[in-house]
């Protein structure tokens, strides 16, 4: 049977990378975002806003997927609203593919936030998880909208009959424009600045996570996760942590960052120094070094988010994740995190979105 996938969020670091892996492996791929991504080959675009009901209906009455993957969420200023809007989106989508009943499987990718709670939570004062982080810790007894758009898939499920997979990725390494949470191409850029100013590469973070254990998810070993679990018999109706399968210290990555772009690298201090502060100022120079180096994207906000690097920088303990659920479901891929950021880096400088 043919396998027909929808990427919902296809323009995101996550959905875009596994939009072209899909297709890579023969999938007749679908990708549906309020701005289509269509820079992918042979990815059919779908636009349509996920708040709108009738816009979803309209975009997905001509497609049956098998496979639907839900990669996007979108941000509120409280988590009561983040609950409500992010909730609403799944519901929406799996209510608008409801009639077919031609949906095998869906995958929802969330994050870590399903251990730490919300950003306000795990950075000002919430209750911290023992880590390394399992599946099997129990939900928080606290506002999350994670838990609301699992509850969706799961209710979905029942009614329809297809299986799920949930997917809790540390920090997406990978290639987007115009996105929220993007903390390789953040020090990409913020380094890129330090080049050209002479200014130091500075650890904009705390001493917990300088000194501390940590891990990340490059986006191809998440999209290789998601595959699988999307086709493999074990993996059904199960939730499962995704990183690249090692640990590391930023006192050590923070210099091997360093020496890939040139800069002098500055560790902790003692002292947060926000990054966010840090670049404040720095769009006209931006716009200025996209004019002298031609590069595509002047706008700084659409490739820095210094305000999630901040976050996940700034966290008061060190956070990493265990792997050995996907591992005995049969799930052993593994990537080098330094090479997550240079083939970023190195792909980022091809594509002219840095000098």
């Amino acid at each position: 049977m043919e396998k027909i996938a929808l990427v919902v969020g296809a323009s995101g670091i996550t959905g875009s990378n596994l939009a072209g892996k899909l297709i890579a492996q023969g999938w007749t791929t679908y990708g549906l975002a309020r701005n289509p991504n269509t820079e992918i080959n042979n990815l059919i675009p779908l636009a349509a806003d996920l708040l709108n009901a009738a816009s979803l209906a309209s975009a997905l009455a001509d497609i049956s997927p098998t496979h639907v993957f839900i990669t996007t969420w979108m941000r509120q200023q409280t988590e009561a609203e983040n609950i409500r809007v992010n909730s609403l989106m799944v519901r929406n989508l799996l209510d608008a593919l409801s009639p077919k009943k031609f949906v095998q499987h869906v995958a929802l990718v969330t994050g870590l936030k399903h251990y730490l709670g919300p950003f306000e939570a795990y950075a000002k004062a919430g209750t911290l998880p023992l880590t390394p982080v399992r599946e099997e810790h129990p939900r928080l007894g606290i506002e999350n909208f994670y838990y609301a758009q699992e509850d969706e898939v799961y209710a979905a499920a029942e009614r329809d009959g297809f299986t799920w997979s949930i997917h809790r990725p540390h920090t997406v390494i990978g290639k987007a424009v115009g996105n929220m949470m993007n903390m390789g191409t953040t020090l990409a850029v913020y380094a890129s600045i330090c080049k050209e100013t002479g200014r130091p590469f500075r650890f904009p973070g705390s001493g917990a996570q300088w000194n501390g254990l940590s891990d990340v998810t490059d986006a191809r070993i998440l999209a290789e996760q998601l595959i699988w679990a999307a086709t493999s018999e074990a993996a059904r109706n199960q939730a499962f942590n995704i990183t690249n399968g090692e640990v590391f210290r930023w006192n050590w990555l923070w210099y091997k960052l360093a020496n890939w772009f040139g800069v002098e690298a500055v560790g902790f201090d003692g002292t947060i120094h926000p990054l966010e502060a840090e670049l404040a100022n720095d769009g006209p120079l931006w716009k200025e070094m996209a004019a002298k180096y031609h590069l595509k994207e002047p706008d700084l906000d659409r490739l820095a988010s210094a305000w999630h690097t901040d976050l996940d920088l700034g966290r008061p303990i060190e956070v990493m994740t265990d792997m050995s659920k996907s591992r005995k479901f049969g799930f052993t891929a593994y990537q080098d995190t330094r090479e997550s950021f240079f083939d970023l880096f190195e792909q980022l400088r091809q594509e002219q979105l840095i000098p």
